[in-house]
């Protein structure tokens, strides 16, 4: 699942160049999408080279996510349905659908970890 979400994180980062944007929402987009990029393929290689997942990077990636959702609509000091007017409406549903995939998934992968991570022996106990 981290592999998918590092797809959405590159998917972030590029969809500036498909969409019309205003040059704050382009930067915004592909630093937070490279950020999330980085980070999800760190805690995929983590996994495939049998190391546990990062919960700490994962959580990040979460709130990540979080950003690109709300971010359309907060960037320029405008909010709500102002947002819209800055930026393509395509731009807008890429953002909020990215950002709630990737805080969903990237939340579920943290917990999960972090469950493993409680189920296991105690230290010092064997």
């Amino acid at each position: 699942m981290s592999g998918i979400v590092s797809l959405i994180g590159l998917w972030v980062a590029i969809s500036p160049f498909v969409y019309e944007v205003m040059e704050s929402m382009l930067w915004n987009n592909v630093l937070v999408g490279a950020a999330i990029f980085l980070l999800a393929g760190y805690n995929y290689y983590r996994i495939v080279s049998s190391h546990p997942t990062s919960t700490g990077v994962m959580s990040l990636v979460a709130l990540l996510g979080l950003w690109i959702l709300v971010a359309p609509f907060a960037l320029e000091g405008t909010v709500a349905m102002e947002g819209l007017d800055v930026a393509s409406d395509g731009l807008v549903w890429s953002n909020v659908v990215s950002g709630v995939l990737t805080a969903i998934f990237a939340a579920y992968i943290a917990y999960a970890a972090g469950s493993e991570m409680r189920a296991g022996t105690a230290a010092g106990t064997r």
